[in-house]
């Protein structure tokens, strides 16, 4: 059997959430601030309206930096007006959200490149680099002299 949630009854109207997330975002970013701890609220499992959800966006703003990756679907992430609070979004095949959350923290995780993937770049790029012969100049390699296949 379904319940009935607040967005059920009156999709059009504030619930006051919006503002109460914000003292709770105020708490994480001052925790973050004071002791290197971030965290993040999942806004899907809140019974937020349409109009909770624009009035949180509005009240946090957009800052600077923005992001949209492409693995395993699009995900869209953006820092808000406040450093270290993160919007993110991660949508369906059809474009729908499938999940979303407020991230407080230097970058979002998914954002970092893997150790692992790291190591391989490194050896990759190291093999594409030409092997420069001893005692060849500067000069005979930018002309293409001097490099061994």
């Amino acid at each position: 059997m379904r319940t009935h949630d607040v967005t059920d009854c009156c999709p059009q109207d504030m619930t006051g959430l919006a503002e109460a997330l914000v003292f709770e975002i105020a708490d994480l970013l001052g925790e973050f601030a004071s002791s290197g701890k971030g965290g993040a609220i999942d806004l899907r499992g809140l019974p937020m309206t349409e109009t909770d959800r624009a009035a949180l966006a509005e009240r946090l703003g957009r800052g600077e930096v923005q992001a949209t990756v492409h693995v395993s679907g699009r995900s869209e992430v953006w820092e808000t007006a406040y450093a270290g609070v993160w919007w993110v979004r991660h949508l369906g095949p059809e474009g729908q959200i499938v999940a979303e959350q407020i991230a407080v923290t230097l970058i979002p995780q998914f954002l970092a490149s893997h150790p692992d993937d790291v190591h391989v770049a490194a050896r990759k790029l190291r093999s594409e680099c030409p092997v420069i012969a001893p005692g060849t100049s500067a000069e005979h390699f930018e002309r293409g002299e001097g490099t061994h296949a």
